[in-house]
Protein backbone atom coordinates (compact mmCIF):
# COMPACT_ATOMS: atom_id res chain seq x y z
CA UNK A 1 0.00 0.00 0.00
CA UNK A 2 1.48 3.40 -1.02
CA UNK A 3 1.57 6.12 1.23
CA UNK A 4 -0.65 9.14 0.88
CA UNK A 5 0.61 12.16 -0.66
CA UNK A 6 0.79 15.12 1.29
CA UNK A 7 -1.67 16.36 -1.60
CA UNK A 8 -3.91 14.25 -0.40
CA UNK A 9 -2.74 14.08 3.31
CA UNK A 10 -2.73 18.23 3.28
CA UNK A 11 -4.67 20.02 0.82
CA UNK A 12 -4.63 23.55 1.13
CA UNK A 13 -7.50 24.83 3.11
CA UNK A 14 -10.38 26.93 0.97
CA UNK A 15 -9.77 30.62 1.50
CA UNK A 16 -5.89 31.26 1.29
CA UNK A 17 -5.43 31.56 -2.02
CA UNK A 18 -2.02 29.59 -2.00
CA UNK A 19 -0.45 26.79 -4.57
CA UNK A 20 -0.12 23.54 -3.16
CA UNK A 21 3.86 23.31 -3.13
CA UNK A 22 3.86 27.20 -0.68
CA UNK A 23 1.84 25.64 1.81
CA UNK A 24 3.28 22.69 1.96
CA UNK A 25 6.80 24.55 2.48
CA UNK A 26 5.49 26.73 4.77
CA UNK A 27 3.45 23.52 6.83
CA UNK A 28 6.81 21.78 7.31
CA UNK A 29 8.97 24.53 8.46
CA UNK A 30 6.25 25.24 10.79
CA UNK A 31 6.11 21.65 12.28
CA UNK A 32 9.67 22.12 12.42
CA UNK A 33 10.13 24.68 14.59
CA UNK A 34 7.60 24.15 16.72
CA UNK A 35 9.06 20.57 16.95
CA UNK A 36 12.40 21.90 17.90
CA UNK A 37 11.07 23.85 20.57
CA UNK A 38 8.71 22.00 21.99
CA UNK A 39 10.94 18.77 22.56
CA UNK A 40 13.20 21.31 24.60
CA UNK A 41 10.55 22.41 26.34
CA UNK A 42 8.62 19.24 26.68
CA UNK A 43 11.50 16.48 27.26
CA UNK A 44 9.55 14.07 28.52
CA UNK A 45 6.82 14.13 25.50
CA UNK A 46 7.04 11.62 22.56
CA UNK A 47 6.38 14.55 19.62
CA UNK A 48 6.74 13.95 16.13
CA UNK A 49 6.41 15.80 12.63
CA UNK A 50 3.76 14.23 11.17
CA UNK A 51 1.78 14.82 14.95
CA UNK A 52 2.46 18.63 14.15
CA UNK A 53 1.71 18.63 10.62
CA UNK A 54 -1.49 17.33 11.18
CA UNK A 55 -2.33 19.67 14.03
CA UNK A 56 -1.13 22.72 12.47
CA UNK A 57 -3.20 21.82 9.09
CA UNK A 58 -6.27 21.51 11.64
CA UNK A 59 -6.09 24.94 13.41
CA UNK A 60 -5.19 26.33 9.59
CA UNK A 61 -8.26 24.44 8.23
CA UNK A 62 -10.47 25.59 11.60
CA UNK A 63 -9.47 29.03 11.37
CA UNK A 64 -6.47 29.69 8.91
CA UNK A 65 -8.05 32.89 7.22
CA UNK A 66 -8.31 34.75 10.08
CA UNK A 67 -6.01 35.69 13.14
CA UNK A 68 -7.22 33.71 16.31
CA UNK A 69 -6.67 36.98 18.52
CA UNK A 70 -7.97 39.57 16.50
CA UNK A 71 -10.11 38.42 13.50
CA UNK A 72 -8.27 40.46 11.12
CA UNK A 73 -7.71 38.32 7.90
CA UNK A 74 -4.38 37.11 7.14
CA UNK A 75 -2.72 37.42 4.23
CA UNK A 76 -1.61 34.00 3.02
CA UNK A 77 0.65 35.74 -0.22
CA UNK A 78 2.94 36.42 2.44
CA UNK A 79 4.36 32.98 2.80
CA UNK A 80 7.75 32.51 2.06
CA UNK A 81 8.59 36.19 0.37
CA UNK A 82 10.77 37.09 3.86
CA UNK A 83 14.16 38.07 2.56
CA UNK A 84 16.18 39.16 5.56
CA UNK A 85 18.93 40.95 3.72
CA UNK A 86 15.67 43.17 2.91
CA UNK A 87 14.62 42.94 6.29
CA UNK A 88 18.48 44.25 7.63
CA UNK A 89 18.15 47.22 5.17
CA UNK A 90 14.62 48.47 5.64
CA UNK A 91 14.20 47.54 9.55
CA UNK A 92 10.94 48.13 11.34
CA UNK A 93 9.58 49.65 8.14
CA UNK A 94 10.33 46.28 6.07
CA UNK A 95 9.12 44.36 9.24
CA UNK A 96 5.97 46.17 9.22
CA UNK A 97 4.39 44.76 6.00
CA UNK A 98 4.57 41.44 7.24
CA UNK A 99 2.27 41.95 10.28
CA UNK A 100 -0.44 39.81 8.70
CA UNK A 101 2.10 37.04 7.53
CA UNK A 102 0.36 33.88 9.30
CA UNK A 103 2.05 32.14 11.82
CA UNK A 104 1.57 29.03 14.38
CA UNK A 105 0.90 29.77 18.53
CA UNK A 106 0.49 27.43 20.77
CA UNK A 107 -3.08 27.93 23.37
CA UNK A 108 -2.22 25.93 26.80
CA UNK A 109 -5.11 24.47 28.17
CA UNK A 110 -5.81 24.58 32.03
CA UNK A 111 -5.17 20.70 32.25
CA UNK A 112 -1.60 21.04 30.55
CA UNK A 113 -2.59 20.45 27.20
CA UNK A 114 -2.11 22.56 24.16
CA UNK A 115 -3.70 23.42 20.67
CA UNK A 116 -2.40 25.33 17.47
CA UNK A 117 -3.72 28.38 16.46
CA UNK A 118 -3.09 30.51 13.58
CA UNK A 119 -2.48 34.14 13.68
CA UNK A 120 -0.67 36.90 12.35
CA UNK A 121 3.39 37.64 13.18
CA UNK A 122 2.44 41.59 14.17
CA UNK A 123 -0.09 39.22 17.17
CA UNK A 124 2.53 36.42 17.75
CA UNK A 125 5.08 38.69 18.11
CA UNK A 126 3.27 40.88 21.01
CA UNK A 127 1.53 37.93 22.59
CA UNK A 128 5.58 36.36 22.99
CA UNK A 129 5.55 34.01 26.04
CA UNK A 130 1.97 34.77 27.32
CA UNK A 131 -0.73 32.65 27.72
CA UNK A 132 -4.22 33.20 26.22
CA UNK A 133 -5.79 34.56 29.35
CA UNK A 134 -2.46 36.59 30.42
CA UNK A 135 -2.13 38.00 26.61
CA UNK A 136 -6.35 39.16 26.92
CA UNK A 137 -6.26 40.46 30.28
CA UNK A 138 -2.96 42.76 28.80
CA UNK A 139 -5.31 43.96 25.71
CA UNK A 140 -8.23 44.44 28.01
CA UNK A 141 -5.77 46.71 30.44
CA UNK A 142 -4.68 48.35 27.60
CA UNK A 143 -7.96 49.19 25.95
CA UNK A 144 -9.41 50.15 29.40
CA UNK A 145 -6.01 52.99 30.02
CA UNK A 146 -6.64 54.13 26.39
CA UNK A 147 -10.58 54.26 26.18
CA UNK A 148 -11.95 58.15 27.16
CA UNK A 149 -14.17 58.26 29.72
CA UNK A 150 -17.66 58.53 28.94
CA UNK A 151 -19.11 62.78 28.77
CA UNK A 152 -20.02 64.33 31.96
CA UNK A 153 -23.76 64.57 31.97
CA UNK A 154 -24.33 68.35 33.03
Amino acid sequence: MRPMSDKSRYPVPPGLNLEHDKYIRWLRRKAAAHLIRDRKRFPHLELTGEQFRHDIHKAVCDHGTHDFYTGEELNWQLVSTYDNAESKLGKTAYKLGFALLPTVDHVFEPDGTWRFVICAWRTNDAKNDMSHTEFVALCQRVVAHHTPPPPSRA
